[in-house]
Order: C-alpha cells, then structure tokens, then sequence
C-alpha cells in the first residue's frame, strides 16, 4: 500500500490511512492516517472523506475541530456515503459544527435510512414522533423504528415497544410491546428494563409476577434509573416480590432523596410512620453511601 499511495493512488492511500488508524500491521499512529486520509480524500475518496471527518470530530491526529469535520462529512455524503449521511443528519439535528437545522437533518437522516443505517432509522423515527423538522406522523415512526430495531438497534426496540404499549402508530399490543422491551431491555436499556418491571409489577399483557418486577427493576436501579430505583424501594417497603425489608426500602429512599427525587422522601416518611427504628436507618444511611460509591451496583 504504501508505494502505491506514494505514487498517489487513492484507494492505496486510504488503506494505508485505515491500516495506521487502527493499527493493522503497523504501529497506531493517528496523525499518520491523518495524512493519507487527507491525501485520498483531497482526490474525493468518499471513505477517506468519511474518516477524516471522523478525526477531525474526534480530535484523532488533529486538533477537534467541528467545522472542518462537517465539510470533510458532507464531501462524503454527497457522494452518497451512507454513514456520513448519518453523521451529518447528526450534525444538523444537534447543531454540532453547522447552525442548528431539522429540516436539513431530516433531509440527511432520510438518505441515510434509505440505505439501512439502523441509527439513521431511529433517528428518523424520532424526528416523526415529535414532528421536528417534518409534520408529526406516529405511522411513519412506527415504520423507522421498526427497521431499526429489526437490526437490533436497542434504543429503536424500546421505543417500538413504547408504540406498542401505548398504541401510537400501531393498535396497542402488550405483548408485541413486551417483546419489544425484553429485546431491548437484555442488551441492558435501562428503560425497556424499568417498563418491564412495571408490566409484570401491573400484569399488564402478562400474568402478574412481582419477582419478575423485582428483577428488572433491579437491573434498571443498578444503572441510576430514578424511577425503578423508587419502584424497588416501594417493593422491599410492601414485600412484593422480595422478603419485606425496611432498610433497603430507606436505603433506596435515601438514594432517591440524596438526588432531589421527591418519591425518595415518601419512602422514608412511610417506613419511619411503620416503625422503623434509629438504628435499622443508620445502617439504611449506611448501606446508602456504600451503594452510591458502587454506582448502584450490587446493592
């Protein structure tokens, strides 16, 4: 490659670029694929085009620089290079590099999911959902989120569940929506996770299972979700689903109330009204602080 890319050829120069960047028979070194990258994409390699934007978002090799990342993106994707078509419906929609604009994202993002990025798909989904940049449409989300999250794409199977949870777009299915949620909720969505709980918590679409509940709250609680960490506390405070325990229901209270959650006080005011005593919420207060250092982690 690297003779050829000497002479100048293009492709020869981005995979010598490609082959630096990640370090593929040679020592990583961003600056170099830097180089060759700028040497294929000056002679319109879109791929090249792609990751020197890439580098110039990331700061790889370069100084971070969001506008010389946009240009290098939209080089890319005007030669209909699908991933830079996304990256730069990205760029419109957060206004990273270029002055905020919807329409012109939904533009990009539309070209993008036309070619099967599963995240320009969500996006698009987005879009339509909350009527930015194109007139509200659940139908049209319905169908993005859909193509996404048949490829897998967890944040577009929760939201294909929440559609069906709720009937937007689509005739309302609780079991499609928990179908949907567990796809999601098993590559570790916090969210799809905390839903859940609250349909087997409720025996909604399912046969009711507060130990089913317990352990998707569990897994939502452990990555900071305020309201199945509040949930989980309620369960421990009633006994649903686990053995009634005063002090890991205050210990979540306190957690919840620690991060200006207004249920974390209730927990608390209820257990102290059911005769918690001063020592069961020291070691409440204890346990507390231990999980807050664990980062909610097996608490």
């Amino acid at each position: 490659y690297t003779l050829a890319a000497e002479q100048g050829l293009a492709s020869a120069q981005f995979n010598l670029g490609f082959m630096y960047d990640e370090g593929y028979g040679v020592l990583q070194d961003h600056k170099a694929a830097v180089k060759w990258y700028t040497r294929a994409a000056e002679q319109g390699h879109a791929k090249a085009q792609y990751n020197l934007g890439v580098a110039y978002d990331l700061g790889e090799g370069v100084i971070q620089d969001d506008k010389t990342a946009v240009k290098w993106i939209t080089r890319a994707a005007e030669q209909g290079f699908a991933k830079a078509q996304h990256n730069l419906g990205v760029a419109y929609d957060f206004g990273e590099g270029v002055i905020q604009d919807d329409k012109t994202a939904f533009k990009w993002y539309t070209l993008a999911a036309e070619q099967g990025i599963a995240k320009a798909q969500y996006n698009l989904g987005i879009m339509y959902e909350n009527g930015h940049g194109v007139p509200q449409d659940h139908k049209a989300a319905f169908k993005w989120y859909t193509l996404a999250a048949e490829q897998g794409l967890a944040s577009a199977q929760f939201n294909l569940g929440f559609m069906y949870d709720n009937g937007q777009g689509v005739l309302q299915d609780y079991r499609t929506a928990e179908k949907w949620y567990i796809l999601s909720a098993e590559q570790g969505y916090a969210k799809a996770q905390y839903n859940l709980g609250v349909m087997y918590g409720k025996g909604q679409g399912v046969l009711q299972d507060y130990k089913t509940a317990v352990k998707w709250y569990i897994l939502s609680a452990e990555q900071g979700n305020a309201e199945a960490q509040y949930n989980l506390g309620v369960m421990y405070a009633l006994g649903q689903g686990v053995i009634e325990d005063k002090v890991y229901a205050h210990m979540w209270g306190n957690i919840l109330n620690s991060n200006g959650y207004e249920g974390g006080k209730k927990i608390m005011d209820y257990l102290l009204e059911q005769g918690m005593t001063p020592s069961q919420v020291k070691k409440a207060q204890d346990l507390a602080r231990e999980c807050v250092k664990k980062n909610y982690k097996g608490c």
